[in-house]
């Protein structure tokens, strides 16, 4: 009985993803999801992201957490568009909750909508909201073994960032091995290693970021 239901609550995420998609196709707004777990950094790599490419597209964010606004506050100091979605206690955001939320927005006037979603290696994963684009965010002091652990959430991204590399003396962390292991279920998805506050390797990922809005503004199939 709860396979069944399962694959029917899944089936109805997947039916409104591909309506969340068509929207957002309408408008040629590229929808991009932050995944990861709780203090990986999400906020401060998407903060980081926007400043570098605000001044190329027009930006605005869907901020997802369990309760409180501290987050939001921090993309609304960047005077950006951005809309609290708190989930009450769910693990992971649905489509359902980001199609509500669409018409918060003047998609005529969004370029990139990007999507934190809420902190959890393991759920968001599951669930397609209608995004182009998935970033998975991994830190150093979660430790090396998160993508043995956690295959679907870096099997289903494409693109790892594994963040908070300034520490990494500090940690037992095998840089080497979670590359490889990354590698091994997800061999074309790039791998970017950054510090948000030394700087180190954001050049690269907001780069590329900004290689893959291009392509998908142009092709968002």
């Amino acid at each position: 009985m709860e396979i069944k239901v399962y694959h029917q609550i899944m089936d109805w995420n997947e039916d409104v993803a591909d309506q969340v998609k068509e929207t957002l196709h309408q408008h040629h707004t590229i929808l991009i999801n932050i995944m990861g777990s709780p203090g990986a950094g999400k906020t401060s790599v998407l903060k980081i992201l926007i400043q570098h490419l605000k001044k190329d597209y027009s930006i605005g964010v869907i901020e997802g957490d369990i309760t409180t606004d501290i987050d939001a506050k921090t993309i609304h100091d960047l005077n950006i568009p951005c809309v609290e979605l708190n989930t009450d206690g769910a693990c992971h955001i649905e489509a359902m909750s980001v199609q509500k939320i669409l018409p918060e927005f003047d998609l005529d006037q969004i370029d990139v909508l990007f999507v934190e979603n809420i902190g959890n290696l393991v759920c968001p994963a599951e669930f397609d909201i209608g995004e182009n684009m998935r970033i998975t965010i991994l830190s150093v002091p979660e430790g090396d073994d998160k993508v043995v652990k956690y295959p679907l959430m870096f099997t289903d991204t494409d693109c790892l960032v594994i963040n908070k590399i300034d520490v990494l003396p500090y940690f037992s962390f095998d840089l080497n091995r979670v590359q490889n292991d990354y590698k091994a279920i997800n061999p074309k998805a790039p791998f970017f290693t950054v510090s948000t506050t030394t700087q180190q390797g954001i050049e690269e990922l907001v780069n590329h970021v900004k290689e893959r809005i291009e392509t998908l503004l142009h092709d968002p199939s």
